[in-house]
């Protein structure tokens, strides 16, 4: 099966690591650091990322991904990184997102076709 929109064409271009994971919508900020002299100076602030297997019931195998911790809380919300990919949009999930996306549904398809080929005989 086909993901729902191509994978190119999620792309944002300006912080284009979070497509290389798990991000969920999170992205570099920018700000000031203003010291007691009130000289402002101009500074970033990355989204917290950590590098993490998280196991995948449909794939029965551990899936090696990038995740920020907003999407490591949702992850555990929706109960797996299947749920997780299957139910949040597309524009959260960037390039790895849909990749493991289009994982998911296509070994789900395999396995309820071997499912009603085994139920009918």
């Amino acid at each position: 099966m086909f993901p729902s929109i191509p994978l190119f064409a999620v792309v944002s271009a300006p912080f284009k690591r979070s497509q290389l994971g798990l991000f969920h919508g999170k992205t570099k900020q920018y700000g000031n650091n203003v010291p007691f002299s009130k000289h402002k100076t101009r500074r970033s602030w990355l989204p917290n990322i950590q590098s993490k297997r998280l196991f995948s019931d449909a794939l029965q195998d551990f899936v090696k991904v990038k995740v920020s911790t907003r999407a490591l809380k949702t992850i555990k919300k929706y109960g797996g990184i299947d749920q997780y990919v299957l139910k949040t949009k597309p524009e959260l999930l960037g390039w790895e997102g849909m990749r493991i996306r289009v994982m998911v549904r296509e070994k789900q398809e395999v396995n309820a076709q071997a499912a009603s080929v085994e139920t009918s005989s």
